[in-house]
């Protein structure tokens, strides 16, 4: 495993990559409400990531068809973005997405409610962006990787939620999935010691029922088994000498 030590000058581009993902997503909150297709969705966010002179570093990766992966109600993550598929009150949809700025990546998710959202729903992506911060009180030099996991892990289990195991977060730089993997949930192992200049992308995947996960025949989108809600939650995380700096959210 070679995890990359960012110079100062990888991480204020890293910096700025965050930031104008930031804007992205801030802008594609805005926009989610009932009546507009997944691929408006996919759409305005290619358009805000290039307008940024950056480039959509989803598009193509590995075939992947789309900018932003758009993942519906019981899609875990990496829905593929459809003109069919509209958002319907109640829904709730995550929003994965990431750009190139300057030859660094940046990505981030975040679930939104659409519309107005049962109680149930609203608590569930409340708490898979708390997990997220109950890990990262952990990503400081000197701690070990999976300090920030098991954090992850016992605050969402503590809501009886499932917490996916198929997927993990993973190191960021000049590519989008580095070294190290980062799962949301124990190791039988500490993983390795956190210094200052790791950038981490962070991202609890959680789900309302069982951890199970299955892909669709589209080898892309991946559902609950149980075909309970899930919720995503994730920012590039830089390793500093004191408090983490999360890159693609504003303090």
């Amino acid at each position: 495993m070679s995890v990359t030590i960012k110079t100062a000058r990888e991480i204020e581009l890293m910096r700025e990559a965050g930031r104008l993902l930031e804007i992205v997503h801030n802008q594609l909150g805005e926009f989610i409400k009932p009546g507009i297709s997944t691929l408006d969705i996919d759409r305005l966010g290619e358009k805000l990531i290039r307008n940024l002179g950056c480039t959509p570093n989803f598009l193509h990766y590995n075939g992947y068809p789309a900018s932003i992966c758009v993942s519906v109600n019981d899609e875990v993550v990496h829905g593929i973005p459809n003109k069919r598929r509209i958002l319907q009150e109640g829904d709730i949809v995550s929003l994965d997405a990431g750009l190139i700025y300057k030859g660094y990546h940046s990505d981030a998710a975040r679930t939104y409610a659409v519309g107005s959202i049962s109680k149930e729903a609203q608590q569930l992506i409340d708490v898979t962006r708390q997990s997220f911060f109950e890990g990262i009180k952990f990503a400081k030099a000197g701690n070990h990787l999976n300090d920030i996991s098991t954090a992850i892990a016992a605050y969402a289990e503590k809501f009886g939620y499932g917490v996916v195991r198929d997927l993990v977060g993973h190191g960021i730089g000049t590519h989008l999935h580095e070294d190290p993997q980062i799962p949301n949930f124990p190791q039988k192992r500490r993983g390795i010691r956190l210094v200052p200049g790791m950038t981490l992308a962070i991202e609890p995947m959680i789900n309302m029922g069982r951890a199970d996960v299955e892909w669709l025949d589209d080898e892309w989108t991946v559902v609950t088994q149980d075909g309970t809600l899930s919720a995503h939650y994730e920012n590039t995380v830089l390793i500093t000498e004191g408090e983490p700096e999360i890159l693609t959210l504003n303090p």
